[in-house]
């Protein structure tokens, strides 16, 4: 779709996203976020794991999300890093009781199983991330091949749909939106940036039901669905008015949404 068909100018529409995106991203919009459960943590492995899992259960109300994220890692003594690196069957046990919408404590098991196997064996999730990408230059294959790697130990069976699979077609929200936060940096120190070994204009668009609603309204997005072609769509129109930092506009898009209730 050419930039004359769409409902506004590129330059208008670029300078009011541009407006958009520097108005939530800033540091008032961590208290309004789960974003602001992995800003409890100082060293970067308890981050990056706290974000991770925060972002696993991110769907929702998101003060809900926020207290259950906080009482799963409560649950953690010494933080999560040491926690997954160490814990017995007997000690994961106490996770059982753990519930946030259809995520429930067999899911939250296997999760902190599947993560202290990453990080046994596999270097963490950063050398995860990063070493895909360095071999072939695709946040997509690295993506999928997390996927792989996760769910290779133990058949997941339930606990497979809380991980999406975006090489069937899934949108990978929270995936995306983990890696956001791991990947961004600049100075509004929202996201954290901790992860220099994937650029961000490789980063993917984290497309929800906000984002997706407004990229619509103002002709960035043509596809009814959000699926992964929603958002390899939007996240191409959206590297037009920025190559090297295309997702700072999530804090546009969402915040227009959620917020604003364009």
């Amino acid at each position: 779709m050419a930039w004359s068909n769409r409902k506004i100018g590129f330059t208008e529409l670029k300078s009011f996203l541009d407006e958009k995106a520097d108005q939530f991203n800033a540091p008032d919009f961590i208290a309004t976020d789960p974003i602001q459960v992995p800003h409890q943590f100082s060293n970067p492995a308890d981050i990056e794991i706290s974000a991770f899992l925060t972002a696993t259960i991110a769907w929702g109300q998101k003060p809900t999300i926020i207290r259950n994220a906080i009482k799963l890692l409560s649950w953690m003594p010494g933080g999560p890093h040491e926690f997954i690196l160490n814990a017995e069957q007997e000690a994961l046990t106490k996770f059982l009781p753990f519930v946030h919408r259809t995520f429930n404590g067999i899911d939250c098991i296997y999760f902190l199983k599947a993560l202290g196997n990453i990080y046994r064996h596999h270097g963490g999730l950063r050398q995860l991330f990063e070493s895909e990408y360095a071999l072939h230059g695709d946040l997509f294959r690295s993506m999928v091949n997390f996927r792989e790697v996760f769910f290779r130990a133990v058949p997941p069976g339930r606990t497979a749909k809380h991980l999406a699979n975006i090489d069937k077609g899934a949108s990978g929200k929270r995936l995306n939106m983990f890696l956001r936060w791991m990947v961004r940096r600049d100075k509004k120190g929202v996201d954290f940036g901790i992860w220099e070994g994937i650029p961000m204009h490789a980063l993917f668009i984290p497309l929800d039901v906000h984002t997706g609603t407004v990229a619509r309204k103002i002709g960035l997005l043509e596809r009814k669905q959000n699926d992964w072609k929603a958002v390899t769509e939007l996240t191409g129109r959206l590297r037009e008015f920025d190559p090297e930092d295309p997702v700072r506009y999530d804090f546009a898009l969402f915040g227009l949404g959620s917020f604003e209730k364009f």
